[in-house]
């Protein structure tokens, strides 16, 4: 025990960017990986479904592993959000947003390295963004070709949005808190099910440091200056959207929610409905004139 304390970090903020640092690794490492499996294999190990899922696991895994440190943040957009709501020293931010970019990118190097082969196999040896042996897509997200500059950015700004708007009430106690233990859990279901639902169009980055850091590893893996030109020069929209998808959903939250929450004993801040429910928790004192049993 002594030994470990001699090895603690004494500086807060070190400790916190260490953090941030691992979880967003862990995170990228898990849904990139399942990216890279599912692509090289053509499908024949995983689908679609499989990457959003191991995200999903890595949001758990990357939470459970970091939550005690930093609330695992694990993304600039939440960590912006929680700076706006005061919960977060602003000064915590840039430290933060640093270390996340820096834990994707690391992320994408390893997983370049676990599927090498894989990937130089599918692509025979091309690093593309475009066509049917494109790897790009591994690392960072693309644009369905469909898609204009506003509708994706509008769709960043919903997806991270609802993430935000989601979460948020998590561990609020004046509401329905969750338990504290299964919070990551919660919050992994909440990111499959934007995933499921909003990864047709750009892919579900909803997350700034998610793409910044593939897309730069990308860049100087030998993908070249493509990853940031493609797609009318798409790569700000996955940076600058959810970021303001994320301040919007906390806004929502704050205006619809938890400005209405009734303080800590504050009887007028039931519902009508928890009342209702309270009142038919308790017994009843009717008894049945013929069987003279007391129906609760």
């Amino acid at each position: 025990m002594l030994k470990h304390r001699a090895l603690r970090v004494r500086n807060a903020l070190v400790r916190e960017c260490m953090a941030e640092f691992l979880g967003t690794f862990v995170l990228l490492l898990f849904g990139c990986a399942a990216a890279a499996q599912v692509k090289t294999s053509r499908e024949t190990k995983g689908q679609f479904l499989s990457a959003n899922m191991a995200f999903s696991v890595g949001v758990m895994s990357a939470m459970y592993l970091t939550k005690g440190i930093t609330g695992a943040h694990l993304n600039p957009a939440v960590t912006l959000s929680f700076c706006a709501l005061g919960q977060v020293r602003w000064g915590r931010l840039v430290p933060y947003c640093l270390s996340q970019l820096l834990g994707a990118y690391m992320a994408s190097g390893l997983v370049y390295l676990v599927y090498y082969d894989a990937i130089m196999e599918f692509s025979g040896g091309v690093l593309t963004v475009y066509g049917p042996n494109e790897t790009a897509s591994i690392f960072a997200t693309y644009p369905s070709e469909y898609m204009t500059l506003g509708r994706s950015f509008l769709d960043q700004v919903v997806g991270t949005g609802m993430l935000m708007l989601c979460i948020l009430c998590l561990s609020e106690k004046r509401n329905t808190p969750a338990p504290s233990g299964l919070i990551p859990v919660i919050v992994a279901v909440i990111v499959l099910g934007i995933s499921m639902s909003m990864s047709a169009n750009c892919g579900a980055a909803i997350n700034p440091a998610r793409d910044l850091g593939p897309r730069l590893f990308t860049l100087t893996a030998g993908w070249g200056t493509e990853v940031f030109t493609c797609y009318n020069y798409w790569f700000w929209v996955p940076l600058v959207a959810p970021p303001v998808g994320g301040l919007i959903g906390t806004f929502m939250y704050e205006l619809f929610i938890d400005w209405h929450l009734p303080d800590p004993g504050e009887p007028d801040g039931l519902s009508v409905l928890s009342t209702i429910s309270d009142k038919t928790k308790q017994p009843s004192t009717t008894w049945d004139n013929e069987s003279k049993v007391a129906h609760f």
